[in-house]
Protein backbone atom coordinates (compact mmCIF):
# COMPACT_ATOMS: atom_id res chain seq x y z
CA UNK A 1 0.00 0.00 0.00
CA UNK A 2 2.92 2.37 0.55
CA UNK A 3 3.54 2.46 -3.22
CA UNK A 4 0.08 3.83 -3.99
CA UNK A 5 -0.16 7.38 -5.26
CA UNK A 6 -1.89 9.81 -2.84
CA UNK A 7 -5.02 10.03 -4.98
CA UNK A 8 -5.40 6.25 -5.07
CA UNK A 9 -4.72 5.94 -1.35
CA UNK A 10 -7.36 8.54 -0.57
CA UNK A 11 -9.98 6.79 -2.68
CA UNK A 12 -9.24 3.42 -1.14
CA UNK A 13 -9.38 4.81 2.40
CA UNK A 14 -12.70 6.48 1.57
CA UNK A 15 -14.25 3.21 0.43
CA UNK A 16 -12.84 1.22 3.36
CA UNK A 17 -14.04 3.82 5.84
CA UNK A 18 -17.52 3.70 4.35
CA UNK A 19 -17.52 -0.10 4.40
CA UNK A 20 -16.79 -0.14 8.13
CA UNK A 21 -20.03 1.76 8.76
CA UNK A 22 -22.18 0.18 6.05
CA UNK A 23 -25.04 -1.98 7.31
CA UNK A 24 -26.36 -2.99 3.87
CA UNK A 25 -24.65 -6.37 3.76
CA UNK A 26 -25.37 -7.27 0.07
CA UNK A 27 -23.99 -3.93 -1.12
CA UNK A 28 -21.01 -4.30 1.20
CA UNK A 29 -20.25 -7.78 -0.13
CA UNK A 30 -20.47 -6.55 -3.72
CA UNK A 31 -17.98 -3.77 -3.10
CA UNK A 32 -15.58 -6.13 -1.33
CA UNK A 33 -15.71 -8.57 -4.28
CA UNK A 34 -15.06 -5.73 -6.69
CA UNK A 35 -12.15 -4.44 -4.63
CA UNK A 36 -10.65 -7.91 -4.42
CA UNK A 37 -10.93 -8.30 -8.19
CA UNK A 38 -9.29 -4.97 -8.99
CA UNK A 39 -6.55 -5.63 -6.43
CA UNK A 40 -5.65 -8.92 -8.15
CA UNK A 41 -5.57 -7.20 -11.53
CA UNK A 42 -3.28 -4.41 -10.36
CA UNK A 43 -1.83 -4.90 -6.87
CA UNK A 44 0.18 -1.70 -7.02
CA UNK A 45 -2.47 0.64 -8.42
CA UNK A 46 -5.94 -0.82 -7.77
CA UNK A 47 -8.49 0.92 -9.96
CA UNK A 48 -11.69 1.75 -8.11
CA UNK A 49 -14.64 2.44 -10.41
CA UNK A 50 -16.03 5.95 -10.23
CA UNK A 51 -19.46 4.60 -9.31
CA UNK A 52 -17.99 2.96 -6.19
CA UNK A 53 -16.21 6.18 -5.21
CA UNK A 54 -19.48 8.08 -5.55
CA UNK A 55 -21.34 5.41 -3.57
CA UNK A 56 -18.74 5.52 -0.81
CA UNK A 57 -18.91 9.32 -0.67
CA UNK A 58 -22.69 9.19 -0.38
CA UNK A 59 -22.37 6.75 2.51
CA UNK A 60 -19.85 9.01 4.24
CA UNK A 61 -22.10 12.06 3.90
CA UNK A 62 -25.08 10.12 5.23
CA UNK A 63 -23.28 9.00 8.39
CA UNK A 64 -23.77 11.23 11.48
CA UNK A 65 -20.84 13.50 12.17
CA UNK A 66 -18.75 12.66 15.21
CA UNK A 67 -19.16 15.08 18.07
CA UNK A 68 -16.09 16.86 19.34
CA UNK A 69 -15.74 17.16 23.09
CA UNK A 70 -13.70 19.72 24.98
CA UNK A 71 -12.87 20.06 28.64
CA UNK A 72 -12.48 23.24 30.63
CA UNK A 73 -10.65 23.70 33.89
CA UNK A 74 -12.67 22.90 36.96
CA UNK A 75 -13.45 25.99 38.97
CA UNK A 76 -12.01 26.03 42.45
CA UNK A 77 -14.41 26.89 45.24
CA UNK A 78 -13.18 28.59 48.36
CA UNK A 79 -9.61 29.00 47.09
CA UNK A 80 -7.46 31.42 49.09
CA UNK A 81 -3.87 32.50 48.69
CA UNK A 82 -1.69 31.84 51.76
CA UNK A 83 -0.68 34.94 53.72
CA UNK A 84 2.78 36.40 53.24
CA UNK A 85 5.29 35.86 56.06
CA UNK A 86 4.73 38.42 58.79
CA UNK A 87 1.22 39.30 57.57
CA UNK A 88 -0.60 36.30 59.00
CA UNK A 89 -3.79 36.61 60.98
CA UNK A 90 -5.01 33.60 62.92
CA UNK A 91 -8.45 32.17 63.42
CA UNK A 92 -9.47 28.97 65.17
CA UNK A 93 -12.53 26.96 64.18
CA UNK A 94 -13.99 24.54 66.73
CA UNK A 95 -15.92 21.91 64.80
CA UNK A 96 -18.95 19.90 65.87
CA UNK A 97 -16.73 17.21 67.39
CA UNK A 98 -14.86 19.75 69.51
CA UNK A 99 -11.68 19.56 67.41
CA UNK A 100 -9.82 22.84 66.93
CA UNK A 101 -8.42 24.04 63.59
CA UNK A 102 -6.06 27.02 63.79
CA UNK A 103 -5.53 28.64 60.40
CA UNK A 104 -3.29 31.45 59.16
CA UNK A 105 -5.25 33.79 56.88
CA UNK A 106 -5.05 37.14 55.12
CA UNK A 107 -6.64 40.42 56.08
CA UNK A 108 -9.94 40.68 54.20
CA UNK A 109 -10.73 36.94 54.13
CA UNK A 110 -14.19 36.08 55.41
CA UNK A 111 -14.89 33.10 57.65
CA UNK A 112 -17.07 31.21 55.18
CA UNK A 113 -14.42 31.28 52.46
CA UNK A 114 -11.70 30.36 54.95
CA UNK A 115 -13.66 27.38 56.25
CA UNK A 116 -14.48 26.04 52.79
CA UNK A 117 -10.89 26.50 51.60
CA UNK A 118 -9.69 24.31 54.49
CA UNK A 119 -12.40 21.63 54.30
CA UNK A 120 -14.10 22.72 57.49
CA UNK A 121 -17.77 21.80 57.49
CA UNK A 122 -19.56 25.07 56.83
CA UNK A 123 -22.25 24.89 54.16
CA UNK A 124 -22.91 28.42 52.93
CA UNK A 125 -26.00 27.45 50.91
CA UNK A 126 -26.50 30.99 49.55
CA UNK A 127 -22.81 31.27 48.59
CA UNK A 128 -22.12 34.12 50.97
CA UNK A 129 -24.91 36.45 49.87
CA UNK A 130 -26.37 36.79 53.38
CA UNK A 131 -29.55 35.01 52.33
CA UNK A 132 -29.43 31.94 54.60
CA UNK A 133 -28.14 30.92 58.04
CA UNK A 134 -26.04 27.87 57.15
CA UNK A 135 -22.72 29.61 57.88
CA UNK A 136 -23.81 30.42 61.44
CA UNK A 137 -20.90 30.55 63.89
CA UNK A 138 -20.67 31.29 67.60
CA UNK A 139 -17.88 33.66 68.62
CA UNK A 140 -16.13 32.29 71.71
CA UNK A 141 -14.45 35.50 72.91
CA UNK A 142 -16.92 38.24 73.83
CA UNK A 143 -14.18 40.87 73.75
CA UNK A 144 -13.36 40.05 70.13
CA UNK A 145 -17.06 39.73 69.36
CA UNK A 146 -17.46 43.40 70.24
CA UNK A 147 -14.75 44.28 67.68
CA UNK A 148 -16.72 42.77 64.80
CA UNK A 149 -18.73 45.40 62.89
CA UNK A 150 -22.37 45.42 63.91
CA UNK A 151 -24.66 43.04 62.04
CA UNK A 152 -26.85 44.49 59.30
CA UNK A 153 -30.61 44.09 59.27
CA UNK A 154 -30.27 41.39 56.59
CA UNK A 155 -27.83 39.42 58.74
CA UNK A 156 -30.05 39.74 61.80
CA UNK A 157 -33.02 38.49 59.78
CA UNK A 158 -31.06 35.40 58.77
CA UNK A 159 -29.72 34.85 62.28
CA UNK A 160 -33.32 34.67 63.51
CA UNK A 161 -33.57 31.48 61.43
CA UNK A 162 -30.34 29.96 62.75
CA UNK A 163 -30.29 26.79 64.82
CA UNK A 164 -28.92 27.23 68.35
CA UNK A 165 -28.79 31.03 68.27
CA UNK A 166 -26.70 32.65 71.03
CA UNK A 167 -25.79 36.17 72.14
CA UNK A 168 -22.52 35.95 70.18
CA UNK A 169 -23.89 34.32 67.03
CA UNK A 170 -22.90 35.73 63.63
CA UNK A 171 -22.87 34.61 60.02
CA UNK A 172 -19.44 33.47 58.88
CA UNK A 173 -19.83 35.12 55.48
CA UNK A 174 -20.21 38.50 57.21
CA UNK A 175 -17.13 38.30 59.44
CA UNK A 176 -14.10 39.67 57.61
CA UNK A 177 -10.69 39.17 59.19
CA UNK A 178 -8.86 42.31 60.32
CA UNK A 179 -5.83 42.79 62.57
CA UNK A 180 -8.26 43.60 65.41
CA UNK A 181 -9.75 40.10 65.07
CA UNK A 182 -6.41 38.28 65.10
CA UNK A 183 -6.75 35.21 67.32
CA UNK A 184 -10.52 34.94 66.82
CA UNK A 185 -12.10 31.65 67.93
CA UNK A 186 -15.47 30.54 66.60
CA UNK A 187 -17.51 27.43 67.25
CA UNK A 188 -19.67 25.68 64.68
CA UNK A 189 -23.17 24.82 65.93
CA UNK A 190 -24.22 21.17 66.16
CA UNK A 191 -26.71 21.67 63.34
CA UNK A 192 -27.79 24.23 60.75
CA UNK A 193 -31.18 25.20 59.42
CA UNK A 194 -31.21 25.69 55.65
CA UNK A 195 -33.91 28.33 55.27
CA UNK A 196 -33.13 30.87 52.58
CA UNK A 197 -34.55 34.29 51.87
CA UNK A 198 -37.35 34.08 49.29
CA UNK A 199 -35.62 36.47 46.88
CA UNK A 200 -32.41 34.43 46.73
CA UNK A 201 -31.90 32.62 43.40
Amino acid sequence: MSALRPAKQGSLRLVKGALNNLRNQPAKAAIIRSLSSTSRQSPVHPRIPQSQKLFAKQIELALPARRAFSASAVAQHGHLDPPKPGEELYITFIDKDGDEHKIAVNKGDNLLTIAQAHDIEMEGACEGSCACSTCHVIVEDEELYDKIPEATDDENDMLDLAFGLTETSRLGCQIVMTPELNGLRVKLPNATRNMQASNFK
